[in-house]
Order: C-alpha cells, then sequence, then structure tokens
C-alpha cells in the first residue's frame, strides 16, 4: 500500500467513527467497529477498485461488518441492545448534551438499514449513489429508506400525542 493510499485511509477515520457511533450507539463498539472495518481494508486493500472513492469503499465495508454483527446478534436474543431503551425519549428542554442523547436514543430505534441511510446521508454527506454504492442497493432503495428514516424520525422525535388536537384540559395543565 502507498503512502498516499494510507493517507487517504487516515482521512476517512473521523468520518468512519462518528458512523460507527451513529449505528451502534456506544462509543467502544464503536470504536471496535471501526478497528474492524480498518482491518479488513488493509487486508483486502488490492480488491479496491481505484475508479471509485476509498471513502465509500470504507463505509461499504463498514456496513458489512455492522450487518455481520447484527445478525450474529440476533442468533443469541439474550443480547439484544434494544431492550435497555425507553419507550419515549424524554427531552430535557435545556441543555443541548441531552437532547443530543436523546437524538441518539432515537436514532437506535432506527431499523438498521434506515439508519445507515440517514447517518450516510445526512452526517457524512455521501451522495445517494455513493450510499447505494457502499450497501449494496439500488438507489431507489436508498431513496426509499431515507424517506422512511426521516418521517418515522419525525415521528419519534414529536412524540406520541404530536397530531392530536389541544385540550382545555392540557391548557390547563401548563398553567399550573
Amino acid at each position: 500500500m502507498r503512502s498516499q493510499d494510507e493517507a487517504e485511509i487516515v482521512a476517512c477515520i473521523p468520518s468512519l467513527r462518528r458512523y460507527a457511533r451513529g449505528l451502534v450507539g456506544e462509543r467502544d463498539r464503536a470504536d471496535d467497529l471501526v478497528q474492524d472495518t480498518l482491518e479488513r481494508a488493509c487486508a483486502r486493500f488490492a480488491l479496491w477498485r481505484r475508479h471509485g472513492e476509498v471513502r465509500a469503499w470504507l463505509f461499504g465495508i463498514m456496513h458489512n461488518q455492522f450487518v455481520d454483527r447484527l445478525r450474529a446478534q440476533r442468533s443469541r436474543p439474550e443480547d439484544s441492545a434494544g431492550d435497555a431503551l425507553p419507550e419515549q425519549p424524554q427531552r430535557p428542554q435545556q441543555t443541548d448534551a441531552l437532547e443530543l442523547r436523546d437524538l441518539d436514543r432515537v436514532l437506535q430505534r432506527l431499523p438498521p438499514e434506515h439508519r445507515e441511510v440517514l447517518l450516510l446521508v445526512a452526517v457524512e454527506e455521501l451522495s445517494y449513489q455513493e450510499v447505494a454504492s457502499a450497501i449494496g442497493v439500488p438507489v431507489g432503495t436508498v431513496m426509499s429508506r431515507l424517506s422512511r428514516a426521516r418521517a418515522r424520525l419525525q415521528q419519534e422525535l414529536q412524540g406520541p400525542d404530536a397530531g392530536r388536537p389541544d385540550t382545555t384540559a392540557d391548557r390547563l395543565r401548563r398553567v399550573k
């Protein structure tokens, strides 16, 4: 591997860490996912097709690693990641850190295939084509998953009573 190739890979590490953190929710597990991704990339660097961007290739490797871990986790039902999450996020009103924590919890409740597309497009700013290439699905599937993810995220952040009309009892509770 050339030093220029190594430099390109190293430059992608912050994006990989951010994406991994969004996928798995825990810093240690995210770092493990990044490390596994980089190990696989280095071991299989000769397989990279140079006509594509190395960043999208690395995200593709991470996607495959993440999916493999999900499949392994499903085969062990006692190790469920979603059990510890509350039914509804309890969003504090004053601090950004707490709001960010709640957003992370809601992201973790999205199906993995929706969460990964949302993170790659919204956070990593990959094009639909790059995302499709990275996760191995058609562009239309990326668009569909992104639409569903955004709708579900909006629904979760607004809460269960978002579409319900305001009642007199609601207004009285706010006055107290």
